[in-house]
């Protein structure tokens, strides 16, 4: 999967930008605040989801602009094939509705994973291990998206059951069971669906994890946890969410939350060789694991949807000693497709393998090199 041509117009930093690139390593390079980390975010939402940075839509538009921004982007899904286009942003009439064409046909955002999958790493997730369970829920399902773009529907149904539900608990005036019965019904469905999405991820990805070696980056162990913090031992079947929704309905409603089941649980790190959580570990450790996972998660897309996702590492280089950032830089150009990576120095991109393609950014100017 490549991405040949991008364009951003009143989007963050840029007024106008236009790239093209080849197949390989895209690298960027300029000062803090050039607007590197923003052609990232740009390409993040061309895949369903709020971005990288999960910013509201108007945060995004150019400051001084009239009150819309535009992305569009060709992208080659394959050898041979012919390249999609694909645009979204929004309109000043409409500053909260995001707008999605694919080959100019107006289309949902959810349809964007069936022709892009794309995966990345910010200095924002370096803590991702100590946070909330609700981020590392989000990042959990990001991966299951890049391999299963129906995950999506099943989510945002989910949710909108989950908030129903909760509404009509809050009021038992107006809680009918019936239609709390109904909700609980479609809770059921999707959670479980949801679930088997998640677990049939973790198993492929933990099966490629297994055959990565353990240096240079650290290997992790993963597993689910449940809202009690104990390790999941069987899947969220249909039949038994219904019963446990329906069972704490008065519970949920003292708590003002629905307190167990799919969206309660937590993705749970172990370092493969030392055994240690991965809350516990370093900070130069969680970036490792993490790193190691995003590489292996590439390699499952890859493998199962017989093309490699986009891949975006903001300021990754910068963080990694030269032993690690030429086996980063090997294993990028080795495995094939597209990887685009940001850094302050031209001077951190000098030792990658061809074919790249440079660019420097400066002030929201973008210049070849």
């Amino acid at each position: 999967m490549t991405l040949i041509r991008l364009s951003l117009t009143d989007f963050r930093n840029h007024a106008g930008a236009d790239m093209a690139a080849d197949a390989g390593l895209v690298a960027l390079h300029g000062d803090n605040g050039a607007g590197k980390t923003n052609i990232l975010e740009a390409i993040s939402l061309l895949a369903p989801g709020r971005g990288l940075r999960r910013a509201a839509l108007p945060d995004m538009v150019r400051d001084g602009a009239s009150g819309g921004f535009a992305i569009f982007a060709e992208v080659q899904a394959g050898v041979g094939l012919s390249p999609v286009a694909l645009g979204t942003g929004i309109e000043p009439a409409h500053p909260g509705r995001r707008i999605v064409r694919i080959n100019g046909a107006s289309a949902a955002a959810g349809s964007l994973g069936e022709w892009v999958a794309v995966l990345w790493l910010t200095p924002a997730m370096d803590r991702l291990f100590v946070e909330t369970a609700g981020n590392r829920r989000r990042f959990l399902d990001r991966l299951v998206l890049a391999l299963d773009p129906r995950h999506a529907q099943h989510s945002n149904r989910y949710e909108a059951a989950l908030r129903a539900r909760g509404k009509l608990l809050a009021d038992p005036s107006s809680a009918d069971p019936q239609w709390l019965a109904s909700l609980e019904a479609q809770l059921a469905e999707h959670g479980a669906a949801m679930d088997a999405a998640r677990q049939a991820m973790l198993a492929a990805l933990s099966a490629e994890l297994a055959g990565q070696p353990d240096a240079p980056f650290a290997r992790p162990l993963l597993t689910l946890l449940d809202s009690d913090g104990a390790e999941r031992e069987a899947p969220h079947e249909a039949d038994a969410l219904k019963t446990l929704f329906a069972a704490r309905r008065r519970i949920d409603a003292a708590a003002g939350r629905a307190t167990a089941g799919p969206h309660r649980d937590d993705l749970s790190a172990v370092h493969a060789v030392t055994r240690r959580s991965a809350a516990r570990c370093s900070t130069g450790e969680q970036k490792a694991m993490l790193l190691s996972l995003i590489l292996a998660h590439s390699d499952c897309v890859a493998r199962a949807r017989a093309r490699r996702p986009l891949l975006l590492l903001d300021e990754v280089a910068a963080h990694l000693d030269p032993l690690r950032r030429g086996a980063l830089y090997e294993r990028l150009a080795g495995q094939g497709g597209q990887a685009w990576l940001t850094g302050t120095e031209a001077a951190l991109f000098a030792d990658m393998p061809g074919p790249v393609t440079r660019f420097r950014i400066a002030g929201g100017r973008i210049a070849a090199g």
